[in-house]
């Protein structure tokens, strides 16, 4: 009797034991919170639209080389040279492609209006005052550029086109003497500094120099039939500052979201 006592007392305590140690193991297991996903990184690949504003200073020289009571004259007779300054308003159109390595690539077609103004006293003719005007300028240029996420760094070149008149006036009268309107095509570089800040929108610093060239321009009296006048050779180099907003379609950007990711 003692014997079966000591059995059933040592197997009600092995069940015990052994219920404890499974009720052990299937404890619960304290929660812990999964670490969440990385950001994904921002992009600037995809078509993008914006505007810009400015200003912008346009060297000017200015040399006679045929005139109706001159002979021709070659380098020609320097009248002097200005600086005509104002300010800039247009838009900007492109593409841009990101590749693994963040590096950017992309073109743009740029176009803006301006009003860059400035004459200076020709120094051949005394009473007489040279005046350009430079009242549009478009731009057509690759890019290529290092983004650090949403911060992009970036340099462009290719052709520049701008659109001037240029005006002598009589000093003592102020009336106009000569005049001529001129397209002239040269080429661009420069360089930026953009950074995207809410789902496909960027926000930028630019500058760009465009290396006009020298031209020969025709000047003509005023009038209903303008009568040749005589010819300057003009040089013009144009530096311009811009701040750009853009926006981009497509592609990853900040935002709750980070815009179509």
């Amino acid at each position: 009797m003692k014997r079966n006592l000591v059995w059933v007392i040592a197997t009600a305590l092995s069940i015990g034991s052994f219920g404890s140690a499974w009720a052990a193991d299937i404890a619960p297991q304290p929660y812990t919170k999964a670490p969440p996903p990385p950001p994904p990184v921002f992009s600037w690949t995809g078509f993008y639209i914006g505007i810009n504003g400015g200003g912008g200073s346009v060297r000017n020289c200015w040399s006679l080389v045929e005139d109706s009571a001159f002979d021709v004259f070659d380098p020609g007779l320097p009248e002097g040279c200005h600086r005509a300054t104002g300010g800039t308003v247009g838009g900007q159109i492109g593409y841009r492609w990101q590749g693994p390595s963040n590096w950017v690539v992309g073109v743009e077609g740029q176009g803006n209006w301006a009003d860059f103004r400035g004459g200076n006293d020709s120094l051949v003719f005394p009473g007489v005052h040279n005046q350009s005007r430079l009242d549009a300028f478009g731009l057509i240029t690759g890019q290529i550029g290092y983004a650090w996420n949403n911060v992009l760094l970036y340099a462009k070149g290719g052709g520049a086109v701008t659109g001037n008149r240029y005006d002598a006036f009589d000093i003592p009268t102020g009336n106009l003497l000569s005049s001529a309107n001129e397209t002239r095509w040269g080429a661009a570089v420069g360089a930026g500094l953009e950074v995207g800040f809410w789902q496909g929108w960027s926000i930028g610093i630019e500058y760009d120099h465009l290396f006009m060239g020298n031209r020969d321009v025709d000047f003509n009296t005023p009038g209903p039939a303008p009568v040749f006048d005589g010819t300057d050779r003009i040089s013009q180099g144009v530096d311009i500052g811009l701040v750009r907003l853009n926006y981009r379609f497509g592609g990853a950007g900040l935002g709750p979201d980070y815009g179509n990711y």
